[in-house]
Order: C-alpha cells, then structure tokens, then sequence
C-alpha cells in the first residue's frame, strides 16, 4: 500500500507560480520503483492528466495545455515528487491529485493504481 499526501496549493494570481509537492510513503517503500504523475480535476470536469515522470526521472511526459509552463520532478531520497507550475492561467484552477503506480525504472504512464487526496490551486485573473 501506498500513502501519498500533497501539499503546497493555495490562490495565485494569473501569471503567478506554485510548486507542489507530494510525500510518498508505504511499508518496505522505495520510491524509484513507481512512476509517479499528476492529475487534476476541475469543477463540472473530468480528472485530466497533466504530467507524469519515470521511476528514476530520466523520462517525463506532459499535456499540451501545460508544456514549457509546468514541470514535473522527483527526489528519490526524500520520497517526494514536485510539479512546478509557471504563468498559471485561470484555466489551471482544480484539484491537483499526486498518483502513483508500480512500474520499471524508465516508464511514464497516464493511469494509476494510487492516489492522494488532492490540494486546491486556484488561478484568479
């Protein structure tokens, strides 16, 4: 089982910046065995997709919405994962979910098998 706490959201002005962050935990836990990603979801909307990076961060992906503005990271030894978000626009407000799933060291995925409970980014114009 896997425990996964975000933090780190909160209301931004256009154009403003966030870094999130999610705290990984579970029994025998080794965080370089998941990728790891984050989803979002906004009121009325379905959870979208936003990034994901590989067990040891040598591979990310992104949506288009987010590319050159957002970034995904992870530090192994702190059993934490990061999305830095850039000139947030009104459009990025949700609930940002950080999401894990058992994988190789070099795979990315857009499902997964854990999830946190959410953090609220709010962009206003």
């Amino acid at each position: 089982q896997v425990q996964l706490v975000e933090s780190g959201g909160g209301l931004v002005q256009a154009g403003g910046s966030l870094r999130l962050s999610c705290a990984a935990s579970g029994r025998a836990f080794s965080l370089s065995l998941y990728a790891m990603g984050w989803i979002r979801q906004a009121p009325g909307k379905e959870r979208e997709f936003v990034a994901a990076i590989s067990g040891i961060g040598s591979n990310t992906d992104y949506t288009d919405s987010v590319k050159g503005r957002f970034t995904i990271s992870r530090d192994n030894a702190k059993n934490t994962v990061y999305l830095q978000m850039n000139s947030l626009k009104p459009e990025d407000t949700a609930v940002y979910y950080c999401a894990a799933r058992r994988s190789g060291y070099y795979d990315t995925h857009r499902e997964y098998d854990y999830w946190g409970q959410g953090t609220q980014v709010t962009v206003s114009s």
